[in-house]
């Protein structure tokens, strides 16, 4: 079930081939698929009835019902509006099946509440869900259908396990865009910065070497001593506004403690975190401060995508950061690239990385005497 359409595909146009596409690429079909074998055990109770003629039309139906459950997942990849056309079509077919064979349209309960869950707003299926599997259970009780009775309690469970996990990965995939468009706005911000720095350093030194170039050219017939002492001005000038210059431009490429605790604010608040942050920092040198940036960085990323958490917390000392959180903890054998990089860094500052998990929470200590 939690393979099913978790991944969004790129825009596709409304065709056969692309509904196809979608649905393969989301893992709908696959797990799908296998459900229909109910409408061959409701075609087989029809003919068995003695409804030869009406079947025969009723079996058209039910299979062109199947195709259409088959292919909501691509489809719940699709614009608003298709997706509420193809669910409409969806109970035009259960309404075209109610006569030809009566009360054993409760078994489609369980095709039709994962077609809810798919096509629906998340906001919107949940409170229609169980009227929904409610009525098919009831038409099942009252027609003698136990069996699909029984299948509609299945199918409650399954539509809101489905739709929970579907409802997860559109979360996730929101917060990842947010935090795309954050890094640009940073990036974007950042350049600004350094245009104004560079404006407001240039701009003073530039000034001062023409002064100093005027005058010198004043005096290197009547003073060639102050000219000279106006060029070594210029030197200074020029060598000090050459390291003011790379400073600034390196200042890009710097991760600092400080800037990651004010993003790790908005980024855990964005998922639904509770976030317990600092509100000022111990003094830090540097290199420290730069290595504790990257730990909370990364720390912060496992909490949002991995941990499942409702709260979370930073601390940070001026030999220590710490992370720490509520969530499920990290279970045994699973890889985490991103942590193995991180203790490699802390160990090359000659500190050591702790991780302590639990299925009650993890947290992560670097520290760094």
């Amino acid at each position: 079930m939690d393979g099913t359409c978790q991944t969004r595909p790129e825009d596709r146009p409304l065709t056969m081939r692309g509904v196809h596409r979608a649905a393969v690429e989301s893992g709908g079909l696959v797990f799908s698929a296998p459900s229909l074998v109910y409408l061959l055990i409701i075609i087989g109770f029809g003919f068995a009835s003695g409804s030869v003629a009406p079947m025969i039309v009723a079996t058209a139906v039910l299979l062109v019902y199947g195709v259409v459950f088959l292919y909501s997942c691509g489809i719940s990849l699709y614009p608003a509006r298709v997706r509420a056309l193809w669910y409409l079509a969806s109970w035009l077919l259960i309404a075209l099946l109610v006569p030809l064979i009566g009360v054993s349209v409760a078994y489609l309960v369980v095709y039709q509440a994962m077609t809810h869950v798919l096509l629906l707003p998340w906001r919107r299926a949940v409170p229609t869900l169980i009227p929904l599997v409610l009525a098919g259970a009831v038409v099942g009780i009252l027609g003698e259908q136990y069996a699909a009775a029984i299948l509609a309690v299945v199918a409650l469970i399954m539509a809101f396990g489905v739709g929970a996990g579907i409802q997860r990965e559109r979360l996730e995939r929101q917060l990842e865009a947010a935090e795309q468009r954050n890094a640009v706005l940073a990036v974007v911000a950042e350049r600004e910065r350094i245009g104004r720095d560079l404006h407001d350093i240039l701009g003073h030194s530039l000034t001062t070497v023409t002064v100093s170039a005027q005058l010198a050219r004043r005096l290197v017939d009547a003073d060639p001593d102050g000219a000279r002492e106006q060029l070594e001005q210029i030197e200074r000038t020029a060598r000090q506004a050459l390291a003011d210059v790379r400073s600034t431009a390196s200042g890009m490429r710097t991760v600092r403690a400080a800037t990651e605790v004010a993003s790790a604010r908005s980024v855990l608040e964005a998922a639904g975190i509770q976030a317990q942050v600092p509100s000022a920092l111990p003094e830090l040198d540097d290199a420290r401060a730069e290595l504790f940036g990257y730990v909370i960085r990364e720390g912060v990323t496992n909490v949002v995508r991995h941990s499942r958490a409702g709260r979370a917390s930073i601390e940070v000392r001026s030999d220590e950061v710490a992370i720490g959180d509520d969530g499920t903890g990290i279970r045994p054998g699973t890889v985490r690239s991103g942590l193995d990089g991180l203790r490699r860094r802390v160990e090359e500052a000659g500190g050591r990385l702790h991780v302590e998990s639990t299925p009650s929470g993890t947290r992560l200590v670097a520290r760094v005497p």
